[in-house]
């Protein structure tokens, strides 16, 4: 089967969400260690309710977390995008990026290809100036991901929609501009 993609990189294809990501995607989500920062595993109807609103984002706006397929094989790997920030926190409005990946595809730079692919769709074809990233402030593994894609921490904030008293209540904001993004990314191409 020939698969269509919105856009790539070196090994990922970003699409639109179809019913068979479904119930991969439901197992991902209620595995608690891909879970882990996050306040809970997610039943099915949760997860289902979550492609459902990445998919009427990508209506409104253009761009969503997408559904990333490992061109090689075509095998359905998680979700990187983007999508607009509602919290009232700096950036709102904007669009922030962020991934998701099944754990047997951790620690193989498929989020930091896949960010650095979502940079240049956002600062090419969507016209974006900016693009913000946040996660909670003990999760590490994503805020070296938003270091390594070349974003720079602006501040910490506490999340409205957790409870005080959560571990996860405090999260780290970063941010990267049109024109960082490019001399960072234009430079590291010039280095391979």
């Amino acid at each position: 089967m020939e698969i269509s993609y919105l856009f790539e990189s070196e090994r990922l294809g970003f699409r639109r969400w179809e019913e068979r990501d479904r119930n991969p995607f439901a197992a991902m989500s209620a595995d608690p260690d891909v879970m882990q920062y996050f306040p809970k595993p997610l039943a099915k109807r949760e997860a289902d309710r979550l492609i459902d609103r990445f998919e009427t984002h990508m209506v409104d706006k253009a761009y969503t977390m997408w559904a990333v397929d490992r061109k090689e094989d075509g095998t359905f790997i998680g979700f990187i995008g983007l999508l607009e920030i509602a919290m009232a926190i700096e950036g709102q409005g904007a669009a922030e990026v962020g991934w998701r990946l099944d754990k047997c595809f951790w620690k193989k730079g498929y989020a930091v290809e896949g960010a650095i692919a979502c940079f240049e769709y956002a600062f090419g074809s969507l016209g974006m100036i900016e693009v913000y990233s946040f996660t909670s402030a003990v999760n590490r593994p994503s805020e070296k991901v938003m270091k390594r894609i070349g974003m720079t921490k602006i501040g910490e904030f506490e999340h409205p929609n957790l409870e005080d008293g959560s571990p996860l209540k405090t999260h780290v904001l970063y941010k990267i501009d049109k024109q960082q993004a490019c001399e960072k990314f234009d430079r590291s191409r010039g280095e391979r």
